[in-house]
This record gives structure tokens, sequence and C-alpha cells, in this order.
């Protein structure tokens, strides 16, 4: 290949991914100066200082953390198991475990519904907790979307560390356990918290499996994405409008303070 030949080429990708990466930035700008007209700063300032949206503020804060904790619980021996075991009946468990993410979320709501309605479900609600148009509810239904998306993100985490790594650990004399909490675990640490931050973002936007679990009740169980659904329900735009722009500060704001907390950088850096 001619040195003119390959100039071209490398200029043509660096001009398509730059190209891209500008056209899509100036796609969500636009979205959101679109927004901004809608709106007003009073209406913001109101909307933001209000009683309702406090409690929605604080309650999607502490439903999206909790659930994301229980997720990544849960998530993390999962996807070790599913990484390093081979095991009957693992490619159809890995399969289901993808259902969350197949379904839409407000199936996942209504067959959580479903099942709370089933004898078993009852026995559950009324013997320990309750989740049916409740606010616990709305830990579950972030939970149940959450979790999906953690298990697949770690266990590729997971899969790009080397099991030698873990081996030699052994030889050395740790346990199986050792050797995966002082050797896999901190290798794999910058892609563990970047599941963290992934799953906390979609736990605190979720809509759908909320809302038809936990039901819409406003100062209960209206997290932010509930009270845009409620106040766009009532026609009243320009709060609509607040509230989302509320919703992106936070989301922005917790994003960027933890990728800077958590340091998470390019690995060609």
């Amino acid at each position: 290949m001619s040195m003119l030949k390959s100039k071209f080429i490398d200029r043509s990708f660096t001009l398509l991914a730059v190209g891209s990466l500008v056209v899509l930035t100036l796609f969500l700008l636009t979205i959101l100066v679109s927004m901004s007209w809608y709106t007003k700063p009073e209406t913001f300032l109101k909307t933001l200082l209000s009683e309702e949206i406090s409690f929605s503020v604080k309650l999607s804060i502490v439903t999206a953390t909790v659930s994301t904790v229980f997720a990544l619980a849960v998530a993390i021996p999962s996807a070790y198991m599913l990484s390093r075991t081979d095991f009957p009946g693992k490619s159809l468990i890995d399969a289901l475990l993808d259902i969350p993410m197949i379904m839409p979320p407000i199936s996942l709501g209504a067959a959580l519904l479903i099942f709370f309605s089933t004898l078993l479900g009852e026995i559950i609600q009324t013997h320990f907790v309750r989740f049916v148009f409740e606010p616990a509810g709305l830990i579950l239904a972030q939970f149940t979307v959450v979790v999906a998306v953690c298990i697949r993100m770690l266990k590729a985490a997971f899969d790009s560390v080397n099991p030698r790594y873990e081996l030699a650990a052994r030889t050395l004399g740790c346990t199986k356990a050792e050797a995966f909490l002082k050797v896999t675990l901190p290798l794999a640490k910058k892609n563990i918290l970047a599941t963290t931050i992934i799953s906390w973002a979609r736990a605190v936007g979720e809509f759908g499996a909320s809302v038809t679990l936990a039901g819409a009740t406003r100062m209960k169980t209206e997290t932010l994405p509930i009270a845009i659904f409620l106040s766009l329900a009532s026609a009243d735009v320009e709060r609509t409008v607040a509230i989302i722009f509320i919703l992106l500060g936070i989301a922005i704001s917790v994003l960027v303070f933890l990728r800077k907390i958590i340091g998470v950088t390019p690995v060609w850096r």
C-alpha cells in the first residue's frame, strides 16, 4: 500500500470518528436546547425547591443506590461462577440471566406484579416485605432491571483476567477465596467500578418496571422518572421539562463525581 493511500485512509478514519462524535453531540444538545424553550428559570427553581420534588430526589438516590448495591452483591459471585466454571446447564442459565435485558421494563414489572398475586408471593407480602405499591417495590424493580446488566458486564471483566494469576496465587498458598479477593478483584477493579456507575445510572432512570410494580403515588413511590410521568399526565409541560433537567443534573453530577473519585482512565494512558 502506497504512503499516499495509507495517509488518505488514516485521515478518512479520523474524519469519520470525529464526525460521528460531533453529530451525536449536536443531536443530544439540540434535544436539550429544544426542551429549554418550554420552561422558565422561575419554574425550574420553584420545582426544584418544592417538597414533592425534594422527596422524589431523595427517593431516587436512595432506591438507586440500594438496588445497585444488591445487584452488585449478587452479580459479582454469579459472574465469577459463569466466567470460571463449567457445569451442566450453564448455557441455559446464561441465557435465562439475559431475560431482564431482553424484556421491556414494563413487562418485567407486570411479571413481578403477577408473581406477588400467587400463593408464594402473597406469603412473602404478608409475612416478610410488602413490595406491591410500596417503596420496597421500587428497589426490587430496579434490582431486577439492573442485575442482568451487572452480570453481563462483570462476566466480561472476569473473562479478561487471566486465570493463571489465580493459579499462581493458589500455588503460593492462597485459598480460592483469597485468590479471588486479592488477585482477581483488584485486576478487575476498574471494570467493576465502571459497572457500578452504569448500573446506578440505569437504576436512577428506571421507570417501566417501577411504576408497574410500585405504582405512581405522590410522596410515596414517586421517584423522579415517575414524577415526570405524573407531571406529563397532567399536561404541565413546563414542570415536566423542569423535572427532566433536575434528573439530568443530578445524574450527570453524580456520574462525573464518581468518575473523578474512581479515576477511570483509558487503558492507553
